[in-house]
């Protein structure tokens, strides 16, 4: 493997672990869903002039952004409102056991000893994790970032789905800048449902809320997943998924760091738990697909 393939390898966690840690102060003071819905704007923006249009995919598409993006990041990052980021990026590691359970449950997949031995691993992380003493009393929040995980995961399933019935139909740049063309517009409709004073907001944000938007719409969803689609488009994704279980870690060191979050014991046993049981999927799944 070339250096600087692994360089660009690396980039993916840490651009998606700092994501979290970026987007924290922004959500302490601006609301969620109305960041969202520009984070995709900007994304949208940036990627569907240099994609096809798709055909006859528009209705699933719309689907898949309704559910793996708008409620996904509602959820997600109305949690990481009322979280530490480095806890939520844990929490979200029990994205890829929901997307087993569901894919063996709908897709008709079949689970290993292995996968069965880190769903239950993965799931007794969470329950350790939960006990953490910057968790006490905030399950509000814990059931909002485990909301947002099931929805990432039965997203991914259906987009999985929809790759079976149509394959070769969109690249990944493509399937990112057209959901996100789809996410926009309905994060906005749910921001003005759900959320108020829209526009003493937007017009008394500050350099904490556009540099999120900046580098989640451009950064971390527009380069992020283009090195990742480069790595996958050159090895084979047992040497990639490794690279992922970094992703945690990034988010860990950059809340310490930056935000000044208190890492506790608890906290890096659950998270270690989770990321074990992640991993035993992960590998198990990566290596059944070389």
């Amino acid at each position: 493997m070339k250096l600087s393939d692994v360089l660009i390898a690396l980039m993916v966690p840490l651009i998606w672990g700092m994501g979290l840690v970026i987007a924290k102060p922004a959500v302490d003071q601006f609301p969620p869903i109305l960041l969202m819905a520009l984070r995709f704007s900007v994304t949208a923006l940036l990627l569907v002039w240099f994609v096809p249009v798709p055909k006859g995919m528009r209705k699933s598409l719309a689907l898949v952004a309704l559910i793996g993006s708008t409620l996904q990041y509602g959820l997600s990052y109305n949690g990481l409102k009322l979280l530490d980021a480095s806890t939520t990026a844990l929490i979200v590691q029990i994205e890829t056991p929901f997307l087993l359970l569901i894919s063996a449950l709908w897709l008709g997949d079949k689970l290993s000893m292995r996968q069965l031995v880190g769903l239950a691993v993965a799931f007794v992380g969470m329950y350790i994790l939960t006990g953490a003493p910057n968790l006490v009393d905030k399950w509000l929040g814990i059931s909002l970032t485990i909301g947002g995980a099931f929805m990432w995961a039965l997203g991914q399933a259906l987009m999985r789905r929809l790759s079976q019935k149509q394959p070769n139909q969109l690249s990944g740049m493509a399937t990112i800048a057209w959901v996100s063309v789809f996410a926009a517009p309905q994060l906005f409709v749910a921001s003005f449902i759900m959320e108020d004073q829209h526009w003493q907001h937007i017009s008394h944000a500050g350099f904490a809320v556009w540099g999120a938007v900046a580098y989640l719409g451009i950064v971390m969803t527009a380069l992020g997943y283009t090195c990742w689609y480069h790595f996958l488009g050159r090895y084979p994704a047992s040497k990639a998924a490794p690279y992922l279980l970094l992703l945690p870690v990034f988010s860990t060191l950059g809340g310490w760091l930056f935000l000044e979050e208190v890492v506790n014991q608890r906290m890096l046993i659950g998270g270690g738990v989770i990321i074990l049981g992640v991993a035993l999927l992960t590998l198990q799944r990566a290596s059944a697909k070389t």
